[in-house]
C-alpha cells in the first residue's frame, strides 16, 4: 500500500498566491484556485496512484506550541480572507476526486501528517507527504519520503543528509540550536547552520553537548541558553502518535474509474 498525504495548506495558499497575481479580483482568484488545486490534485494521484489518501487541513488556531510559548507563529502573515472563506469548498473540489479532508480542533496539521506518516512506517508501509516544508525532513527514513510538488522534485533520507550535512535524526537538534525563523522559534543566539552543524557533527546529540563540559565559547552560549534551545526542541519536534480516530480503510482511494 502507499498513502498519498496531502499538506492542504501548504499546497493551496502558493496556489491561490499565483492566482491572486493573475486574476482582478478576488472571486476569480478563488474559481481559478478551485481549477489549480483541481489539476494539482489530479496530478499527484496519476503520479503516485496511491492506495489512500487524505488531505490534511490546519483546524487547530491554537495547540500546545502555542501555550509551551504564546509567540509561536506570531508575525506570520494572516490567509488571505477570501482564501479562507474558500476553503470548504476547496475541501469539496478534493472530495469530488475522491480525497477526503482531515483537521482537528486540537492538533495541528503538521503533527497530523507525522502520525499518519509515522504510523505507517512502523508497520513497513510507505507514505508520501506533499509539501515544501522542511521541518518534515525529520520524519525521512526509507517508508517515508517528501514531494515539492511545485518543483517536481523528492526529497528523502538520503538526499536531507546531503543538503543538511548531518543525518535525520540530528535534524531536530538542529532547528533546536538555529531556531527556524517562519515559526518565530528563537534558537541560541550567535549559533547559526555552521556552528549547529559543527557542533552536532562533534557532539552528535544536543543532549550529549549539554553535559559536556567544555571550554569551547560556541559550546559554552549552548550551555548559558540550555533551556531555550530544550524549548525549541520541544516546538520544532513533530508529534507521531496522535490518537486520529479513525482506521485506514476510511481513506481508501476510490478513483472514479472504480465506481465505473
Amino acid at each position: 500500500m502507499q498513502l498519498l498525504i496531502i499538506d492542504a495548506l501548504n499546497l493551496i495558499r502558493r496556489l491561490y498566491a499565483v492566482q491572486e497575481l493573475r486574476n482582478p479580483t478576488a472571486q476569480a482568484a478563488q474559481i481559478a484556485t478551485s481549477a489549480a488545486l483541481i489539476q494539482a490534485a489530479t496530478r499527484l494521484l496519476h503520479q503516485f496512484k496511491p492506495t489512500h489518501v487524505v488531505a490534511v487541513f490546519d483546524g487547530a488556531p491554537t495547540g500546545f506550541r502555542h501555550h509551551l510559548y504564546p509567540d509561536y507563529k506570531a508575525g506570520r502573515k494572516p490567509m488571505p480572507s477570501a482564501l479562507a472563506d474558500h476553503l470548504p469548498q476547496l475541501q469539496q473540489d478534493l472530495w469530488t476526486l475522491g480525497i477526503d479532508a482531515l483537521l482537528s480542533d486540537t492538533d495541528e496539521a503538521d503533527d497530523l501528517i507525522a502520525t499518519l506518516a509515522a504510523t505507517l512506517s512502523r508497520h513497513g508501509k510507505s507514505s508520501v507527504i506533499v509539501s515544501t516544508d522542511q521541518g518534515f525532513c525529520q520524519l525521512l527514513n526509507p517508508h517515508i519520503q517528501l514531494w515539492d510538488h511545485f518543483n517536481q522534485t523528492a526529497l528523502t533520507a538520503a538526499l536531507a543528509q546531503q543538503k543538511f550535512g548531518l543525518n535525520v535524526e540530528q535534524l531536530v537538534d538542529y532547528w533546536a540550536l538555529t531556531g527556524v525563523s517562519g515559526s518565530n522559534i528563537k534558537g541560541v543566539p550567535s549559533i547559526g547552520p555552521k556552528r549547529a552543524k559543527a557542533l552536532l557533527t562533534h557532539w552528535h546529540s544536543l543532549d550529549k553537548l549539554l553535559i559536556a563540559h567544555s571550554q569551547d565559547k560556541a559550546e559554552q552560549t549552548v550551555m548559558t541558553h540550555k533551556d531555550q534551545a530544550l524549548l525549541a526542541r520541544q516546538l520544532v519536534k513533530l508529534v507521531d502518535d496522535i490518537e486520529l480516530g479513525f482506521n485506514l480503510q476510511d481513506i481508501r482511494y476510490h478513483s472514479l474509474t472504480n465506481h465505473s
